[in-house]
């Protein structure tokens, strides 16, 4: 095993940790949001009266009359500068490689990015037909534009992005440095999951269907990204799903709720939060096993094995 265990390598002080959080908050809120500033500062140049409509609405960026495309990227960016502001920090503040966060190997496996990433598509566009052919009416078909093809480039190129800092964060550099205090995976794997789902109370699904409906949605993601990352000794299979499942959304299908507004291929027209959790709960099972085949995963007791520190060296302060 190596994922979690590598994380007794480098400094893990709280502090360094508290510190890593606050300079990403800082770096996607204030440079990350650079773009969406230029956007409100052309649009409120034109008509002084988006200014007064965003404060009432801080959340409805549709005032700002983006082009679709453009909106989905300022929407992006920030993570971007996250992932970037983490590859710049995790050397001088916990004295450790990107990729002992990532599977503590000192490799990329890239085959698990793209192999967890097809399947996941796979079985979602498996998903979509079904439900095009069960409940037609409940969609209706968007974009049959060329707007597509600066979606797909756009979402291919900056989404990966989006999902491989979410997954540093919670499945990498939270559940190594939880791991190290507790000594166990299975409460990281919580405590990240639920960290996670808090992370999005602030999605515009919230507020549409409440708290109650959409946080068993995120922790159920957060459980199968980190599911997967424990049984795989990685992240890249969860990145890789992750990435997959945001990508799949913007492009094919959409909703007026949903966090990554887009010109997508399709648009739902009616959203039932818990047959969506049902949908996610068989994707997610699904997904585990045809991995836990490709990759030949050992049983699922991993999930209960102690961490132990490597070797005799010592936590550094």
């Amino acid at each position: 095993m190596n994922h979690l265990e590598s994380s007794f390598s480098g400094k893990n002080a709280l502090w360094r940790y508290a510190i890593m959080l606050i300079a990403l908050f800082t770096a996607t809120n204030t440079i990350g949001g650079i773009p969406l500033l230029i956007a409100m500062g052309l649009k409120s140049a034109a008509d002084p009266g988006v200014i007064g409509q965003l404060a009432e609405n801080p959340n409805d960026l549709t005032v700002l009359g983006l082009d679709p495309n453009l909106y989905l990227f300022t929407l992006l960016f920030p993570f971007l500068i996250g992932f970037i502001t983490f590859v710049l920090l995790i050397k001088p503040l916990n004295n450790r490689s990107l990729l002992t966060i990532i599977n503590g190997t000192g490799r990329f496996r890239w085959n698990r990015f793209f192999i967890s990433a097809l399947v996941w598509v796979v079985i979602s566009a498996i998903y979509l037909f079904a439900f095009l052919k069960i409940d037609p009416a409940n969609f209706v078909l968007n974009n049959r534009s060329v707007t597509l093809i600066p979606l797909i480039l756009i979402s291919v190129l900056f989404i990966p992005f989006q999902a491989a800092f979410e997954e540093l964060l919670f499945r990498g550099y939270l559940m190594q440095g939880f791991a190290v205090v507790l000594r166990n995976r299975w409460f990281p794997l919580i405590i990240t999951s639920v960290l996670f789902a808090l992370m999005h109370i602030m999605n515009p699904e919230v507020k549409e269907f409440g708290f109650l409906a959409m946080m068993p949605q995120y922790l159920l993601f957060g459980l199968i990204f980190g599911i997967i990352t424990i049984l795989d000794d990685g992240i890249e299979a969860a990145m890789g799903a992750h990435a997959a499942n945001n990508a799949f959304l913007c492009i094919l299908v959409t909703n007026e709720a949903s966090a990554l507004q887009t010109p997508a291929l399709y648009q739902q027209l009616k959203i039932d939060p818990w047959i969506d959790f049902l949908t996610m709960l068989i994707m997610g099972i699904l997904v585990i096993f045809i991995l836990k085949m490709i990759f030949k995963w050992k049983n699922f007791s991993v999930l209960l094995k102690k961490v132990e520190k490597p070797g005799p060296a010592a936590q550094m302060p």
